[in-house]
């Protein structure tokens, strides 16, 4: 039986209560009425083995543990492996004392997903899992491997559901949605996306998801006139052409680091009449940022200049340090870092003791390089 209900406003303030008295008073915001922490477990890193997988079951069982609550994973990730070790966390996480209303899951679909491992004919295991049972036709398919479809995304929702072994899941994202542009016009995009946001909101009244949004790698970071451009101001009144005034269009994920800093400096979205930062745009659009890459996949976790480490604090490590540039971040809610060992997770999660960085300290870091 799956585990019932969804994170709650009571349920994510009883989890930050459980932290007031070893946690800073910034580790937690509250966002789409959720107390959120400032540091969440991503799950796409690792191979597709039983080990893995058992690291992976551990290290989110330890994060929630200590002080994080936003756990976030995709269909694809490890070849849907990363949402059964999520499931299988969260019920050692119940049996341990912890409520299903406490922790936030996410999850994504878009990319189609292999089962456990590759398949040895591609084309093959698409037509016989998605073609023949009439899922997802081959012009639905952009590029080979993607699709946002209404009955690919049901098809697709009910199967997180079932890995991640929940009847819901608190934020559903449709993933790099930008990946549909390199094969159709605009003209085409924007009312696939429509129609995807119907299926979601839908999903919505149905209590099969919380809140729905996309997570983005070009999308938000783009030139406003190149192919993989999304205009955050446009998705939001797409929601609102759907849902009306009470859309639950709720979420954007976008990659946020040390290196890829664009979504706080970059001014490339459109908001009325002017361009602003996507982070600025976000907040006067009502939409929470959770951040993807917070290390790059630990590009940015080794060999930092001491002007870079010392306006962020001088952190022991500096995989604490580029998580520490991220949640400090004005307009980021969540700095989602790969965790998937006990021991990452112990030594990321001793910031949520530490004050942020301010924002004249993060102008440093790029005045100083």
């Amino acid at each position: 039986m799956p585990i019932n209900g969804c994170a709650t406003p009571q349920g994510t303030a009883r989890y930050r209560e459980r932290f007031k008295e070893n946690a800073a008073a910034e580790h937690f915001r509250q966002a789409q009425g959720l107390w959120l922490s400032a540091i969440g477990v991503g799950t796409y890193l690792g191979d597709a083995n039983e080990e893995s997988d058992r690291r992976y079951t551990e290290a989110v069982v330890r994060a929630v543990e200590l002080g994080a609550n936003v756990i976030d994973t995709a269909a694809n990730y490890r070849f849907q492996r990363s949402e059964r070790s999520i499931g299988a966390a969260l019920s050692e996480l119940v049996k341990r004392g912890f409520g299903r209303e406490e922790i936030v899951i996410c999850t994504k679909g878009g990319y189609l997903p292999f089962d456990g491992a590759p398949p040895r004919d591609v084309r093959q295991y698409i037509e016989d899992n998605f073609v023949k049972p009439g899922i997802a036709t081959f012009a639905e398919i952009a590029g080979g491997s993607h699709c946002m479809t209404p009955r690919y995304l049901q098809d697709q929702l009910e199967q997180s559901l079932r890995n991640i072994g929940v009847d819901c899941i608190d934020v559903y994202y449709l993933h790099n949605p930008e990946s549909q542009l390199a094969a159709v016009s605009e003209a085409e995009f924007w009312p696939r996306l429509r129609a995807a946001f119907e299926t979601l909101e839908q999903a919505v009244a149905e209590r099969k998801i919380g809140k729905y949004g996309v997570a983005t790698w070009n999308g938000f970071r783009a030139e406003p006139d190149s192919e993989g451009y999304h205009s955050l101001e446009q998705m939001v009144a797409t929601a609102r052409e759907v849902g009306g005034r009470d859309h639950h269009f709720g979420f954007i994920q976008l990659p946020f680091n040390l290196a890829m800093p664009e979504a706080l400096f970059f001014q490339n979205q459109k908001l009325g009449d002017e361009y602003v930062s996507a982070l600025e745009a976000a907040r006067a659009l009502g939409v929470t940022v959770m951040a993807s890459a917070s290390i790059l996949q630990g590009q940015v976790a080794r060999g930092l200049p001491e002007a870079i480490r010392e306006p962020l604090g001088s952190l022991a490590t500096d995989a604490q340090t580029g998580i520490q540039f991220v949640r400090s971040a004005p307009g980021i809610t969540t700095a989602l870092v790969g965790m998937s060992s006990v021991a990452h997770v112990e030594e990321n999660l001793q910031l949520a003791r530490i004050p942020l960085a301010q924002p004249d300290d993060l102008l440093r870091v790029f005045d100083q390089e």
